[in-house]
């Protein structure tokens, strides 16, 4: 249909219902919506059930300082120990520390997936902090028993760095 066969109030309609459109397009949580909708009734149907896929609206933190990016990579990593699905984080598919911990196990340099530890090189970008450091950081927070998670390193495992038994120059990479 051509603009110049609507009648201004039909153009005024279109006009405004084209920015709500914009303005969803640019919405994560109308994406979101969306998404949630699509998923909760196909699971529904699957569990012969009803009500939302997600319990609660989706959340977005900004991670404003190194210590709260350290602090959720250290959450993302242990979420397979929490959930018992994992006994140690070197054993916990689909997570960084795994795949970090097998780069160091192959002697591999690290994928661009995996971004890197700067340690003290300041030329270096990432965090300024090594890997060894990370790992002792994971490794103690997930001993931590947390009231509401069922799992947690078990305290009579070694520590990550004996687990591990690398060789020394592995720290180098």
């Amino acid at each position: 249909m051509n603009r110049d066969t609507l009648l201004p109030a039909q153009i005024a309609v279109l006009d405004r219902d084209i920015e709500t459109w914009r303005e969803r397009l640019c919405s994560l949580s109308c994406f979101m919506k969306v998404v949630n909708e699509s998923i909760a009734r196909k699971a529904n149907i699957e569990d012969n059930c009803t009500g939302h896929f997600w319990e609660s609206r989706f959340k977005s933190q900004a991670l404003l300082d190194k210590r709260a990016l350290l602090t959720c990579m250290a959450y993302v990593d242990l979420n397979p120990i929490r959930a018992e699905m994992a006994a140690t984080p070197e054993t916990s598919d689909h997570t960084c520390i795994k795949a970090r911990v097998d780069i160091l196990k192959n002697q591999q340099k690290p994928s661009r997936s995996i971004e890197e530890f700067a340690g003290s090189n300041p030329e270096k970008k990432g965090l300024p902090f090594v890997l060894r450091d990370y790992l002792e950081l994971v490794d103690w927070t997930g001993r931590i028993i947390r009231e509401g998670k069922r799992g947690y390193i078990n305290p009579s495992t070694p520590p990550i760095l004996e687990r591990l038994t690398l060789d020394r120059d592995a720290w180098l990479i």
